[in-house]
């Protein structure tokens, strides 16, 4: 049926139609999902040698696999087609190496160093368990990383003898910098709190002496007072004497008595 025989309103059915007898198809095995999935490997596709690369979408068919389970958990496999030639291409997933399998219609293939696409065959994955070759690739390793970490010492010094600049010394001559200030800042407070207390023993010894002219110049002035009270006292004194003796003896006995005291 076409889109234009679909969107039509009326439809011709002729007299001797029997919709029991369109044939309908019976689907074995398990139901299918379609999902739009990544590639997860590179393969490349047994009929017409094309790569799909990896990480490149494809809407895929997704069934459960009924016949194997692991740990309990469910296995999955996915039905998708080459963009090329249109054949079928089928993988599952393996949780037990935490990968995916690839079952029929393209090759696995590996990834190299250079960037070069390699098959991998079944004596690969029966070395993998050998230890000798598993001690042969991490000493291969090993060197490769040595290698690379020479290399990069080698462009680090070349880097460092075209600079002219020091970024150590910098650093270090900005931190010496920084210290003479801070010398600098504690001397100055210290400097300027010594100043201020030799101010204010300054201005305290003043004020005492200033406190104690005024006393010493009062207790000068009190004895010359006492002075010379004591005078007028004794003259005082001596005046009564003579008026005492002018009354009961002569005048002349008066002044023999005076010039004798």
């Amino acid at each position: 049926m076409t889109g234009t025989e679909r969107k039509c309103f009326q439809k011709y059915y002729p007299s001797d139609f029997d919709p029991s007898k369109i044939p309908r198809g019976s689907k074995s095995g398990p139901k299918q999902f379609v999902q739009r999935v990544m590639v997860p490997f590179n393969i490349q596709c047994n009929s017409c040698s094309q790569h799909i690369y990896k990480g490149r979408k494809f809407n895929m068919n997704r069934e459960k696999v009924e016949e194997e389970t692991y740990l309990g958990l469910k296995l999955f496999r996915f039905y998708m087609k080459c963009h090329n030639c249109l054949s079928e291409i089928v993988f599952r997933t393996d949780l037990e190496k935490c990968d995916y399998k690839m079952e029929h219609g393209a090759t696995r293939l590996s990834e190299g160093g250079s960037g070069d696409f390699k098959q991998e065959d079944s004596e690969d994955s029966e070395d993998v368990l050998d230890p000798m070759t598993l001690l042969e690739k991490r000493v291969k390793q090993s060197n490769v990383e040595r290698k690379n970490i020479e290399e990069l010492e080698d462009l680090q010094e070349m880097r460092n003898g075209k600079e002219s600049v020091d970024a150590l010394e910098i650093l270090k001559a900005e931190e010496e910098k920084q210290k003479n200030k801070e010398k600098e800042e504690e001397d100055r407070i210290v400097k300027e709190m010594l100043s201020g207390r030799v101010e204010k023993t300054l201005v305290d010894s003043g004020a005492s002496t200033s406190s104690q002219k005024p006393a010493n110049s009062h207790v000068k002035r009190k004895i010359e007072q006492k002075d010379r009270f004591n005078g007028l006292k004794l003259i005082k004194k001596a005046s009564e004497s003579l008026t005492h003796l002018d009354s009961n003896l002569s005048p002349f006995t008066i002044r023999i008595n005076f010039c004798i005291n």
